[in-house]
């Protein structure tokens, strides 16, 4: 057996494989709610073999929204048609994952396709003001966010754990906590963006109270039997941003929360800093976190090939490898990875309507 499908056991969930569906915007929602295209989108995946399916980021806040096409968990409303996803899912085979996220201060804004010219919205920007940890915007030309009061920061956290709740209810067995790419918690994380003088801004354990807080609060609510991951920038690639030590010394504090595995992506803080991207650029900051903070790991971009995959598993860079674009590109990736690989599990992978294939 290969180590890429071997599987993988995280709390009372059993991932039948190692291979992973990051989480990817899709842009296709109104109002939060999850329609076909998501079912499709989400099931195709399963269908391929994938062990753990994420959704894209979603909203727990309606003004937390990249775009006001993002799914959302912010009202009881939004359960059912997650639910029919979820139910899919563990129907082929797959555990169906949720990321939980907050865009921050770069929230509201148009999806990649929309003509800002265009007369979608009546302003160049999306419709609403974004909330940051400052009132600085992400770059020149956005909108200018609303630093978070200490009232804010109450709701921020308990949105957070109202939608941690709905998620149960509609059936995901993991949740990840978004923590990356410039994104409101990310944003509180890096010394880049978090200048604030009060008890959540200037040093280390400042800056991580929000995060912590609300995976405390997240906790509270989401069973001890099942996991709970965090979606890191594991550096800024600034000389005087958030970088590897930081997330090391977070992650071991984050084990002691409840925290079950580290996403290690990087980046997306600010614009115009210079990313060194390469076939599996970021696989050096899983492994760092699996070995030196001794929590799981999951290592994610420009990961394309079954041999790069299995390796990182084999060389023990990472316990799980989560796939993007590559899965936009191929939803059957895993069938091929099997084949190429050599593995007799194939057949198991494959739902037994396509197996005459």
């Amino acid at each position: 057996m290969t180590n890429l499908f071997s599987p993988l056991l995280l709390r009372s969930v059993e991932l039948r494989n190692r291979i992973a569906v990051s989480p990817m915007c899709q842009y296709s929602s109104k109002e939060g709610f999850a329609n076909e295209w998501h079912l499709v989108h989400l099931g195709a995946r399963a269908v391929g073999g994938a062990s753990l399916v994420f959704t894209e980021a979603t909203a727990v806040e309606k003004d937390g929204r990249i775009s006001p096409q993002d799914l959302g968990l912010w009202t009881d409303n939004h359960v059912a048609g997650q639910r029919c996803i979820t139910t899919f899912l563990k129907n082929q085979g797959a555990s169906p994952g949720i990321q939980l996220a907050h865009a921050g201060r770069k929230a509201s804004t148009f999806r990649p396709w929309d003509d800002r010219q265009g007369v979608i919205f009546p302003n160049e920007t999306a419709g609403w003001q974004p909330k940051g940890p400052t009132a600085t915007p992400f770059e020149k030309g956005d909108p200018t966010p609303m630093p978070l009061g200490s009232e804010d920061i109450g709701a921020v956290i308990t949105a957070f754990q109202s939608a941690a709740g709905r998620a149960l209810d509609a059936g995901y067995e993991v949740i990840e906590i978004h923590s990356a790419h410039g994104y409101l918690l990310h944003s509180f994380l890096s010394p880049l963006t978090n200048n604030r003088k009060d008890n959540y801004g200037g040093n280390f354990e400042n800056r991580t109270k929000l995060l912590r807080e609300v995976i405390s609060a997240v906790r509270e609510i989401w069973p001890d039997t099942l996991p709970l991951f965090v979606r890191l920038s594991s550096t800024d690639w600034h000389p005087d941003g958030w970088d590897i030590e930081d997330t090391l010394h977070l992650a071991r504090k984050l084990t002691e929360l409840g925290v079950d595995l580290i996403d290690c992506s990087s980046g997306g803080i600010a614009p115009g800093i210079s990313i060194p991207v390469e076939p599996g650029y970021q696989v050096c900051f899983a492994e760092r976190v699996r070995k030196e903070a001794n929590i799981a790991s999951g290592a994610v971009g420009l990961i394309t090939d079954p041999n790069q995959a299995n390796e990182i598993l084999v060389k023990g860079k990472a316990d799980l490898v989560l796939l993007g674009r590559e899965f936009l590109r191929d939803p059957y990736w895993p069938h091929k990875a099997a084949n190429s690989l050599g593995t007799d599990l194939d057949h198991k992978l494959r739902p037994p309507q396509y197996r005459r294939s």
